[in-house]
């Protein structure tokens, strides 16, 4: 594992971008980004229409490690190069961002109230072609839409199985469970979440650090346990569908919590813009999002 890479994501300040839409997900962030599906025909020019997105992300001036410590990739994203470099090995080298990927597969059909991940028969060889290409670490994700004690032990417990297999591989993983923002019983989703998660974390060894990414909760620091457990390295919030202003409020009530955003990163991103203007409209984005996470950093170094 790359220690200046370890070091960066456990201490450094700033928050990780999320730029892993995958197959299912990608229409969706074109046509937002202004890409209709006239634009392209079939998958091979789809993801090279989101590619070159996420490239003019990545080159934006204000896309830095100043800022932004980590960033999560899609599969083809990594397999890709920007300006002749492999993606993750640009990341690191060019702006000091480090790089993660999207492992799971998507979600299997709601059952119990929540989604667990789909099988994952080729998660070794990822995992594998994952440390070849730099990655330091891989997200999951899973949704919790009720509070039913028994899915949500199922869901929290694949991840903590998954995770110890992505452990294994050398591999920092990032927990995600998300909770559904619109949850009718949102607060009792997060505390089952929660108390399955620690029950996870206490049952790992000393030497196995994960990365927890969770919905931001509608209690404040109800993670400040989890936070500090010392099996996490950093605990991040998911935008979840909040809007940036919205995500940002939350993330600055919930101390030593940072962001990990992509539609709050991304919304008011269009093809259409110019350089200037998109460049602007980004670095917008990257500061509001900054300034929240250090508004909750610095409230956990002062208590």
């Amino acid at each position: 594992m790359n220690t200046e890479q370890l070091n960066k994501i456990t201490n450094a300040p700033g928050f990780i971008a999320a730029l892993d839409q995958s197959g299912g997900s990608t229409p969706k962030a074109l046509k937002a980004y202004g890409v209709d599906e006239s634009a392209y025909n079939g998958e091979d020019e789809m993801f090279e229409r989101v590619h070159e997105m996420r490239t003019r992300i990545i080159t934006a001036p204000a896309f830095t490690g100043e800022k932004i410590i980590g960033a999560i990739l899609f599969e083809k994203t990594m397999d890709n190069t920007i300006e002749g470099k492999p993606t993750a090995t640009y990341l690191w080298e060019e702006l000091e961002v480090v790089p993660f990927l999207k492992v799971d597969k998507g979600l299997a059909d709601e059952e119990n109230g929540v989604q667990m991940m789909k099988p994952m028969p080729e998660l070794d060889a990822l995992l594998k072609r994952g440390r070849k290409a730099d990655i330091f670490g891989t997200k999951m994700r899973s949704v919790i839409h009720s509070a039913n004690a028994a899915g949500i032990k199922a869901v929290v417990d694949q991840q903590f199985e998954v995770g110890k297999q992505i452990i294994a591989h050398g591999l920092v993983p990032i927990i995600e469970p998300e909770v559904n923002i619109n949850a009718p019983d949102k607060p009792e989703c997060e505390s089952l979440m929660k108390a399955e998660i620690l029950r996870n974390l206490d049952a790992l060894d000393a030497d196995q650090k994960v990365m927890l990414k969770l919905t931001l909760p509608e209690q404040p620091n109800l993670f400040k346990e989890l936070i500090e457990h010392p099996n996490v390295l950093r605990v991040v919030a998911l935008s979840g569908g909040y809007d940036t202003l919205e995500a940002s409020r939350r993330l600055s009530q919930n101390n030593g919590m940072i962001a990990s955003f992509s539609r709050a990163l991304s919304q008011d991103l269009r093809s259409a813009q110019s350089d200037a203007e998109f460049n602007a409209t980004l670095e917008e984005a990257i500061n509001k999002i900054y300034d929240a996470s250090m508004s909750g950093e610095a409230k956990s170094k002062a208590a």
